[in-house]
C-alpha cells in the first residue's frame, strides 16, 4: 500500500509540476504577444501619421533598425522597405494582413520561418490614400523559446520530483502508520485520524460477526465432538482421496490408533479387505455394509457416502460392536446342531427298538428289557426338553422372578436326598458343612443351579470319590461350594464348561448320561441372582466350583 500511495502522489505532483509550466509558459507567451502586437501597433500609427504628412521623406530619414518597416501602394506595389531592395518584391496585395488592413483599416498576421524556430508578427495600417503601413518584428517561436528554457525546466522538475518524492514518502507513511498500527482485535483502542473513524466502525461491527459466528461454530463443534466422543460406535470422516479428516474416541480405542492419523491415509487406521474395501465403495457413492474383524472381535462397519453438488465429497463411517451378536449367533447355530444330535440319539434308539419289536423278531423274555429301554431313551428325552425349556425361560426372562427369603443350607439338604441314589450307586461320599444362611433368590433356580452343581459332582467324580459342600457367610456375602476328587478339568478348558452341551470328555459323555446343559443352567441362574462363579480343578485330582451369593 506504500508503494502505491507513493507512486501515485509523485505522479500527481509531477503532472500538476508539468500543467503548471505549461500553463505559466502560455500565459507568459500570450502576455507577451499581446505586448508586441500593441507596440506593433503603436509604431505602425506613429509612423502612418508621418508618411502621410511627409511622405518618403519621413521615411528615409526615419532611424528605425529593430522593426521592419513597409509602403505598399493601393495596387500593392511596394513602393519603400527598409530592410530588402524593393525591385526584387513581389506584388503584397495577396498577403493576410495588407488585405485586411485595405479593407478593414488595420491588419495582423503571424509567419514562421522554415525551421519553426522564429516567427514574424506584422502589423498593417491604412493611410488617407490608400496605401497601407506596414511594420513587423521578428522574435523566437514557443518550441524555440521551449528549448532555450529547456534546462531550467528540467531542473525544476528535477527538483519538482525530489520535493514530490519527500513529500509522497511523508504522506505515505502518515497514511499508512496508523493503519498499520490498527489493533484488529481492539480496533478502537487504536488512534487514528478522523477519516478512519467509519472504517474503525466497521473493522469493530466485522468483528462482532466473526466473533458471533464463531462463538456459533463453536459451539457447535464443542456440542458435535460431545455426541461423536460419547458414542459406544466409532464414528470416522474421510474425504474423496481416503485421508482421514476427523474420528472419536471409539475408533482409536477399537483400532489402537491416536490423533496423528488425522490428515493421513485411512490406511493408517486399518489394512484389512473388509474395511478397505468399505471405505472404497462409499467414495465411489454407494453405501456399504461388512463384517470386520479385530483383534478377536467383531465389528460391523457402515460407510455412507457423502455428496456435495452431486459429487462425492467423502464418506461417513460408523462402526459398531457386534462381537456378542455373532457369538450369540454362533452359539444358536451350535445350539440347534448339538440339540438335533442329543434329540436324535434317544430318538434313534427308540425308533430301532420299536421297529424290531414290530417286526416280532424279539422273544417274549426280552420284551421287557427292550420296554425299558425305550423307557430309559424317553426319559433322557424329557429331560433333555425341560432343560431346554428352562434354558430358553431364563434366556427370554420369563422366569419368575419373585424374590424369596430362601435357606441356602435347608435347601441343599433336600436337593442331596434326591441324589443320595445315584452317589451310593458310584460309591460316593458327600458331606455338607456350614451354616443356615438366607439368601435372595427364585426357589425353582436354586434348587436347578445346587442340584446340577452336585450331579455334576457325582457324574465326573471316581469310584469311592468325595463330595465336601460347604456354606458359609462372610460379610455381607455368601460362599457355596462343592469340591469333588473326580478326573478334573484341563486349565484350556475351564473357559467352556458353562457352554451349552459342551462336554470335557466326550468319548464318555454316553456312559456319564446327562443332557450338557446343566452348568449352563448354572450359569444363567447365576446372572439372574447376581452370583459370581469361581472354579478351580486339577486334572486328576478333582473340582472345587463356587457360587457366591449377596446377601
Amino acid at each position: 500500500m506504500k508503494k502505491k500511495i507513493f507512486k501515485n502522489t509523485i505522479l500527481i505532483i509531477l503532472l500538476l509540476v508539468v500543467l503548471c509550466g505549461a500553463s505559466i509558459i502560455g500565459v507568459l507567451y500570450n502576455y507577451f504577444n499581446k505586448q508586441y502586437i500593441t507596440s506593433l501597433d503603436q509604431a505602425a500609427g506613429y509612423i502612418a501619421e508621418g508618411v502621410d504628412l511627409a511622405g518618403m521623406d519621413f521615411l528615409t530619414n526615419l532611424n528605425e533598425k529593430e522593426k521592419r518597416i513597409t509602403w505598399v501602394a493601393a495596387d500593392g506595389t511596394v513602393l519603400y522597405d527598409n530592410k530588402a531592395d524593393i525591385r526584387t518584391m513581389e506584388n503584397h496585395k495577396n498577403r493576410t494582413e495588407i488585405k485586411q488592413a485595405m479593407t478593414s483599416s488595420a491588419g495582423t498576421s503571424v509567419r514562421y520561418s522554415k525551421t519553426l524556430s522564429e516567427e514574424t508578427i506584422y502589423h498593417a495600417i491604412r493611410i488617407g490614400d490608400g496605401s497601407v503601413v506596414r511594420v513587423s518584428v521578428i522574435r523566437k517561436s514557443m518550441p524555440a523559446l521551449l528549448m532555450k528554457v529547456l534546462l531550467p525546466v528540467l531542473l525544476v522538475l528535477l527538483l519538482g520530483v525530489e520535493f514530490s518524492a519527500i513529500l509522497a514518502y511523508r504522506l505515505s507513511r502518515q497514511i499508512t502508520t496508523p493503519l498499520e498500527a490498527i489493533d484488529l482485535d481492539h480496533p478502537d483502542e487504536s488512534t487514528v485520524y478522523d477519516e478512519l473513524s467509519p472504517f474503525i466502525r466497521k473493522i469493530r461491527l466485522q468483528n462482532e460477526e466473526i466473533q458471533k459466528a464463531m462463538n456459533q461454530l463453536q459451539a457447535q463443534k464443542n456440542e458435535f465432538a460431545m455426541i461423536t466422543e460419547n458414542m459406544q460406535e466409532g464414528f470416522l470422516v474421510v474425504d474423496k482421496q481416503a485421508i482421514v479428516l476427523s474420528h472419536n474416541r471409539s475408533i482409536s480405542k477399537i483400532f489402537d490408533v491416536d490423533s496423528s492419523v488425522d490428515g493421513k491415509h485411512v490406511l493408517e487406521i486399518n489394512r484389512s479387505e473388509e474395511f478397505t474395501e468399505c471405505i472404497k465403495k462409499a467414495i465411489q457413492g454407494i453405501h456399504s455394509e461388512y463384517i470386520c474383524p479385530v483383534k478377536g472381535r467383531y465389528y460391523n462397519i457402515y460407510a455412507n457416502p457423502v455428496f456435495r453438488n452431486n459429487e462425492v465429497a467423502g464418506a461417513v463411517v460408523i462402526i459398531t460392536d457386534v462381537t456378542e451378536k455373532e457369538e450369540r449367533e454362533d452359539l444358536r447355530r451350535e445350539f440347534s446342531a448339538n440339540v438335533s444330535h442329543e434329540l436324535k440319539t434317544p430318538l434313534t434308539s427308540i425308533s430301532g427298538i420299536a421297529e424290531i419289536i414290530k417286526n416280532g423278531i424279539v422273544d417274549k423274555k426280552d420284551v421287557k428289557p427292550f420296554a425299558g429301554k425305550i423307557y430309559d431313551e424317553a426319559r433322557r428325552l424329557i429331560h433333555l426338553v425341560e432343560d431346554i425349556i428352562k434354558l430358553s425361560q431364563l434366556d427370554e426372562g420369563e422366569q419368575a422372578v419373585e424374590m424369596t427369603q430362601i435357606d441356602l443350607y435347608d435347601l441343599t439338604k433336600i436337593e442331596l436326598r434326591h441324589l443320595e441314589p445315584v452317589a451310593e450307586e458310584k460309591h460316593v461320599a458327600i458331606s455338607l458343612e456350614g451354616e443356615h444362611v438366607m439368601v435372595s433368590g427364585i426357589h425353582s433356580v436354586l434348587e436347578e443351579m445346587v442340584y446340577n452343581l452336585i450331579e455334576n459332582a457325582i457324574k465326573y467324580n471316581k469310584e469311592d470319590g468325595t463330595i465336601d459342600i460347604a456354606i458359609k457367610k462372610e460379610k455381607h456375602r455368601c460362599e457355596f461350594s462343592v469340591k469333588d476328587s473326580g478326573i478334573g478339568i484341563p486349565e484350556d478348558q475351564l473357559d467352556r464348561i458353562f457352554e451349552r452341551f459342551y462336554r470335557v470328555d466326550k468319548s464318555h459323555s454316553k456312559e456319564i448320561g446327562g443332557t450338557g446343559l446343566g452348568l449352563s443352567i448354572v450359569k444363567h441362574g447365576a446372572k439372574l441372582h447376581n452370583a459370581e462363579i469361581k472354579i478351580k480343578s486339577t486334572l486328576g485330582v478333582g473340582t472345587e466350583i463356587k457360587l457366591i451369593f449377596p446377601v
